[in-house]
């Protein structure tokens, strides 16, 4: 018996040997360098996601793409690598991924804000589909299209863009198009919508010439977007009217500003600034200040993406401290210390696999005292609105949950308004979303899927209210 056990003893050392020996073997001869591409599956929205892991000398490096929306090279702070486990880390936008690796699958789960989806990665990348932008034209175009570059001498810097041109006879009006926030290139390009072509398109068709551009930074476009807020990005829409009043060749007879979302911003900035500014149309322009807007955008956005109250309520009490300690401050120094207190204090903060709680308090804390962040949190378009003299439009879609229409469009008729304005038109569409799309719910992770690009009923009343003002 005791000869039996011994015997027994040895087979299952040799035996655990060679399964020791096995996983070694697999472990070394993996290679997770390459392009890894699953599907998340988010409250019936499918949207893709790529990890692309390269090997340095100091380790792996990655990024992450997400190509239904538009978004290609996030960097990943953190891809590590501990047997056969691999997690990636991107902090700033809440993102982890860890799974399990064998030959040339990953199993594991994606967690964004505290909610895990499961998430399984394939070398082989999840097949590229064609994806359906009927509204999108296609040359040749029934007018002339410029490409043409434009200097902001204020901010030493240059603008590229496109000037279309009707062909009609007589005299016309143009627009500039002023995009929403983020570095965006001169269709407004996101989530796989090119919503300022297709909305340059039907306004050039239909008689008023455009100007969009490529946002600093962005494309052919020179200067540093991340270091500009608002009030920066203004000086450049000016120096496009400045451009155009230079194209004395050309029949204008009037130059109208087209705003989206902080567009919708901007514009009234540049209006109240200029006497050359005739008319303009704010489509999902806010009209509260920043700090309200986004709680408000935060509140509801989660609640359609299905968060549970008591997380929604806990965020937003959180976030609200750190708002208010933001709009409240004049002193940079002693306002970081209030925001470490509020992130420090905060018992349910998650902090990312890899990252210690003093780093991942410190990258929060840069990210809202950014020049951006804390002007959009501090600005309250209601002092402009009320200084504007041109005629207004301002739209929104029932379903927009970024810029709310009951409290946005009110506010801005009743600030247009109480400065003596009276000829501002207010408008709410039915069942459209924040880029004007015929959508379900108006979450953003609809705005990859539909393949409408922006409601045929809001191209047409733009146009329609432009050509009305400008007979």
């Amino acid at each position: 018996m005791g000869s039996a056990t011994s015997k027994m003893g040895k087979m299952r050392i040799v035996i655990y040997s060679l399964i020791y020996l096995l996983m070694v073997n697999s472990l070394v001869a993996q290679d997770v360098t390459g392009s890894w591409s699953g599907t998340l599956d988010v409250k019936g929205t499918r949207l893709r996601v790529v990890f692309n892991v390269t090997e340095t000398e100091k380790g792996y490096a990655s990024t992450m793409d997400s190509p239904d929306q538009g978004v290609k090279g996030i960097p990943v702070k953190s891809t590590q690598l501990k047997g056969s486990v691999i997690t990636f880390e991107v902090p700033m936008a809440g993102i982890s991924y860890e799974g399990f690796h064998k030959d040339s699958v990953i199993v594991g789960t994606f967690t964004q804000h505290n909610q895990d989806f499961p998430l399984t990665l394939t070398k082989k990348l999840t097949k590229e589909h064609v994806v359906s932008r009927p509204q999108e034209p296609k040359e040749p175009y029934p007018y002339t299209s410029e490409e043409i570059t434009f200097k902001n001498e204020k901010a030493g810097i240059a603008l590229a863009g496109t000037l279309t041109i009707p062909k009609v006879k007589g005299t016309f009006p143009v627009v500039i198009l002023i995009s929403g926030s983020g570095p965006q290139n001169r269709d407004e390009e996101l989530m796989g919508h090119k919503p300022f072509l297709v909305l340059s398109d039907y306004l050039t068709r239909n008689g008023i010439a455009v100007l969009r551009y490529d946002d600093r930074g962005v494309g052919g476009s020179t200067g540093d977007f991340g270091s500009a807020t608002s009030a920066d990005f203004a000086t450049d829409v000016e120096s496009g009217i400045t451009y155009l009043k230079s194209r004395h060749e050309l029949p204008i007879d009037a130059i109208g500003l087209v705003g989206h979302s902080e567009g919708g911003l901007i514009a009234p900035m540049v209006a109240t600034g200029s006497k050359k500014v005739d008319f303009m149309v704010l489509m999902a322009g806010s009209g509260i200040r920043g700090d309200k807007l986004l709680l408000l955008q935060e509140e509801l956005i989660e609640r359609v993406l299905g968060t549970p109250e008591p997380e929604i309520k806990r965020m937003l009490e959180t976030n609200r401290k750190l708002f208010d300690a933001i709009v409240k401050s004049n002193d940079d120094t002693a306002l970081k210390a209030e925001l470490r207190g509020v992130l420090e204090g905060e018992s349910e903060i998650k902090v990312p696999d890899g990252m210690t709680k003093e780093a991942y308090v410190d990258a929060q804390i840069n990210q809202f005292t950014s020049p951006w962040v804390t002007y959009f949190l501090r600005y309250d378009p209601t002092r402009t609105l009320g200084k504007v003299k041109c005629p207004v439009l301002a739209i929104n879609g029932s379903k927009d949950l970024q810029v709310p229409p009951k409290e946005n469009l009110s506010a801005i008729q009743s600030a247009v308004q109480k400065g003596g304005n009276t000829n501002v038109t207010i408008k709410e569409f039915k069942d459209l979303n924040h880029l004007f799309q015929e959508a379900q719910t108006g979450s953003p992770l609809e705005y990859s899927v539909i393949e409408q690009t922006m409601a045929p009923i809001v191209l047409k009343e733009v146009a329609a209210w432009i050509k009305e003002w400008n007979k």
